[in-house]
């Protein structure tokens, strides 16, 4: 049964009930949502692991809708540190925490009745994709896995826009790094900006590209502490792919303007049961229609094929 005290909404317009709790991980909790199909349960699950920096608010309600309304139950977290979820100091990006927050998202999935342990799926988009993928990698009983515009490599996102670029976000990580020892209120950087502005992220397109996943009125903060780009720089998923033994859907954006695609491709190569699929589009035209219909469509093919 479903705790009655807990808080529940329904998306506007789509019908779909969404229910808000949270999970333990490490000392704070994450804020999460699940989203349950029709039907009685106990019901196969999605486990929705969002982008750097991202929350739960940008655009993962539509990934709830579709994937409810094919019968797949939806568990949706913010990591710690980041939106609704606890932790400080906050913006902080930190891939061993990260790490943390999907194994707790996938034990609370295998606490919940309604919920069956043995059909558990990982679906990740842009950075999350490389938590997906390390995850799956140790999980060797996940079901399936699903990485849409993944990012595999902080590096080559960085290393993208130049070795000036990293050069400019040499003296903020030295920075941070003090402050931190010293228990000093922490240096910030912002996540996303224009072409040769300091940001962590500074492609052509991206800062236009965060906004358009953004509902109205949401307040997006656009920051990171400093020295969360030096983990971010050395943390490469890639290297996880031939452990993961799940059936795996690559999902990859041949206009990806903020990695070279060609890593999605090699990661598909080198996972022993992966399949990989092209679609005509940037890392954030994947959000929107008309490619979100098309690759929506080809995950709930997927993921049912495997879970039911």
């Amino acid at each position: 049964m479903i705790d009655s005290n807990l808080f529940t909404y329904k998306v506007p317009n789509w019908g779909v009930m969404t229910i808000r709790t949270t999970f333990p991980s490490g000392s704070d909790d994450c804020a999460a949502w699940l989203t349950l199909p029709e039907g009685t349960g106990p019901h196969p699950v999605v486990v929705l692991v969002h982008g750097g920096g991202a929350t739960h608010a940008m655009m993962l309600a539509q990934y709830e809708q579709a994937f409810s309304n094919a019968g797949l139950a939806v568990l949706a977290f913010d990591f710690r540190h980041l939106g609704e979820s606890g932790g400080e100091p906050r913006q902080l990006v930190d891939q061993r925490r990260y790490a943390e927050d999907v194994d707790a998202a996938l034990a609370f999935a295998c606490s919940r009745p309604e919920l069956d342990a043995n059909r558990i799926a990982l679906w990740g988009t842009s950075f999350g994709a490389s938590h997906v993928l390390a995850a799956a990698a140790r999980h060797q009983g996940m079901r399936a896995a699903v990485v849409q515009c993944p990012v595999f490599s902080g590096r080559a996102v960085v290393s993208r826009a130049g070795l000036r670029h990293l050069l400019r976000l040499t003296f903020p990580v030295v920075s941070d790094l003090v402050r931190a020892a010293l228990r000093l209120p922490r240096r910030y950087v912002p996540l996303v900006a224009r072409p040769g502005e300091l940001a962590f992220v500074n492609q052509p397109g991206a800062l236009e590209g965060w906004q358009s996943v953004m509902p109205a009125g949401y307040e997006f903060d656009n920051r990171i502490t400093a020295a969360s780009g030096l983990d971010m720089l050395f943390y490469n998923a890639a290297s996880a792919a031939p452990r993961v033994r799940c059936p795996l859907l690559v999902c990859a954006c041949d206009r990806e303007n903020l990695i070279d695609p060609a890593i999605a491709g090699r990661v598909a190569a080198t996972a022993p049961n992966a399949v990989l699929e092209h679609y005509d589009a940037d890392h954030f035209t994947v959000y929107h229609p008309p490619v979100v219909e098309k690759i929506l469509a080809d995950q709930i093919a997927f993921l049912t094929t495997h879970l039911r």
